[in-house]
């Protein structure tokens, strides 16, 4: 069984045992945390697609810890005109454990 979940804007598909890096979400290190933006779920031979969103379905995941990704440099340079900009950028994340989905 898995499920195709959004959060942060992104789809995700996950099933449970998975570890995944999503955008950062108010929550606690150690907590639960109960997704119920579940676009579509898979289960055997059985395909839900929600329109947008398939009612009674949650997935729920522990939140495992908040960190930041890797420092992307940003360069802009406009040759001969003595133009050049310089910016980094690191994006925050949390790491979620995916526990189990509940439909109905």
């Amino acid at each position: 069984m898995y499920a195709v979940i959004k959060t942060g804007g992104k789809q995700y598909k996950v099933e449970p045992g998975d570890t995944l890096k999503v955008e950062k979400l108010d929550a606690e290190e150690g907590k639960t945390i109960k997704i119920s933006d579940v676009l579509m779920v898979v289960d055997g031979d059985k395909v839900t697609v929600g329109t947008p969103y398939v009612k009674g379905t949650t997935v729920s995941a522990k939140v495992n810890a908040h960190g930041r990704g890797d420092k992307i440099n940003i360069i802009k340079f406009i040759r001969r005109k003595h133009h050049r900009r310089q910016m980094g950028h690191r994006q925050a994340y949390t790491e979620l454990s995916i526990l189990d989905i509940k439909t109905k």
